[in-house]
């Protein structure tokens, strides 16, 4: 089972445009469509489509358009009622795949509410093969409340304890890795999946540019999360695909050039191939390609369409060793 928490989902709108997005102009779209999202529920949403069994786990009350969105899509999922509307997010996309994102705050959750949140993660990773964390933080919440989550269930889980991979950004990723929380390495969890713009602010001294022209670099960046604690750093490249580094190891993945229609979900994909890949037993540099696989194919669909296997193409996917012992 693999289990997926989404603090922030959203109702994602997503607008095809016929042309190039012009400010200030009136402009028609090609097409529009709505689907429950956040980077959790699109890794839920990528893993049911491969046939594995998984559980999205979100606030939300019965009645909210994102959670009778996930009903008609027969998506499994745990809904905590928060008394208050999810937010909504608007995508734009260009014809030649350029995405423009207007991302709502999302509701505010009191101190009670994250609790009982813990507590439903809690219940429901007990056992699970993997649980990821997955998105941005909504009002009200602390930067360091994946860091707090992770470091709890371990203690309170034990050996029932999933694997747990974090996708997140900003202050919430830096807590992961901060000393002062009190929380130390069990805080650290088992994968990281940043693109390079995030890596290159956990770390420091690079930019987003550098880390996807330079592959070494990204995996340079990477093995200090290895050195803090993380068995994995998954980290996506845009179009020079993706790294992953471990303690025995490094590879990069790319895909054979696809035409872009949006980038939205695509990291998210990624991630899912991957945990997937992962529970199937299959080595480090397997599970690459199929993270590579997945994000490719994703960016080849409109809007925030997820990808199901057959979308994906793995033998388009090169994977190469770094450096480091190439052992899976």
């Amino acid at each position: 089972m693999i289990v997926t928490l989404t603090a922030n989902p959203s109702l994602d709108r997503t607008i095809e445009l016929d042309g190039r997005l012009e400010r200030g102009g009136v402009q028609r779209a090609g097409s529009t469509h709505a689907q429950p999202a956040g980077k959790g529920v699109n890794v839920s949403r990528a893993v049911a489509a491969a046939g594995s069994a998984t559980l999205a786990l979100l606030p939300g009350d019965t009645a909210d358009p994102l959670v009778l969105g996930l009903d008609a899509a027969s998506l499994p999922y745990r809904a905590m009622p928060i008394g208050a509307s999810l937010r909504s997010n608007i995508t734009l996309t260009e014809p030649d795949g350029t995405t423009t994102k207007i991302n709502e705050p999302g509701p505010h959750l009191d101190a009670d509410q994250q609790r009982e949140l813990g507590g439903l993660v809690a219940d429901a990773a007990d056992g699970a093969a993997w649980l990821v964390l997955a998105g941005s933080l909504p009002p009200g919440v602390e930067a360091d409340f994946y860091a707090r989550l992770t470091a709890t269930l371990r203690r309170e889980l034990g050996g029932r304890c999933p694997k747990i991979a974090v996708d997140t950004s900003g202050a919430p990723l830096a807590a992961l890795f901060d000393g002062g929380t009190g929380f130390g390495a069990a805080a650290v969890p088992t994968l990281l999946k940043p693109n390079a713009d995030e890596l290159a602010e956990l770390v420091g001294g690079t930019t987003e540019a550098e880390l996807e022209a330079d592959p070494h670099r990204a995996v340079a960046a990477a093995r200090e999360l290895i050195g803090a604690g993380a068995e994995a750093v998954l980290a996506t490249l845009g179009a020079a695909g993706a790294v992953l580094v471990t303690a025995s190891g490094a590879w990069q993945g790319t895909h054979a050039p696809v035409t872009a229609r949006s980038t939205v979900g695509a990291g998210d994909s990624s991630l899912a191939g991957f945990v997937l890949a992962e529970s199937a037993g299959l080595p480090r540099p397997d599970c690459l390609r199929r993270a590579v696989a997945y994000g490719a194919a994703a960016a080849s669909l409109p809007g925030s369409t997820i990808p199901t296997p057959s979308h994906t193409t793995e033998d388009a996917v090169r994977v190469v060793p770094l450096t480091g012992k190439d052992q899976p």
